[in-house]
């Protein structure tokens, strides 16, 4: 199996553009807005961290923590966003490894529970996420699922 080195931000702060431009091509939203939340977690006026999985100097996995993650429920804070794995390095655990990177790392900042929005089932219990309820998405049809991480 191989070596993957995971890492906040923080501890690597020089991948901060790489990083806005990577997750900007997996979900197509502005590299400013992803350069943003990340400039706020740099200069430590919040504890919303980014989380990245590397293959020597490659991005290949990440998520972030925002307030909300385009949704009607501005009560269920923080969220987890952007989870993405590169397709050829899926079935390998890091998703699951940067999630709970993620919520370890916020619940030693005394944050929780923490919460996510996805039409994945299945694939977020295997990490100790419990559906939670249906929200309304800005600007979207239909419903999404809400989990909770306790």
């Amino acid at each position: 199996m191989a070596e993957y080195k995971y890492i906040t931000l923080r501890e690597q702060p020089e991948f901060k553009l790489s990083a806005a431009e990577w997750f900007h091509n997996k979900w197509g939203v502005a590299t400013e807005a992803y350069l943003e939340c990340m400039d706020a977690y740099l200069r430590n006026t919040t504890e919303y961290g980014w989380y990245l999985c590397l293959d020597g100097d490659q991005i290949i996995g990440g998520l972030g923590v925002i307030e909300n993650d385009f949704h009607d429920r501005k009560d269920l804070t923080p969220n987890i966003c952007a989870v993405y794995t590169d397709d050829k390095y899926r079935s390998q655990g890091i998703a699951g490894q940067l999630l709970n990177m993620a919520v370890e790392d916020l619940r030693l900042k005394g944050i929780s529970p923490v919460y996510l929005i996805s039409d994945h089932i299945d694939f977020y219990e295997k990490y100790g996420w419990e559906f939670l309820c249906m929200v309304q998405g800005d600007g979207e049809p239909d419903m999404t699922r809400m989990y909770i991480h306790r």
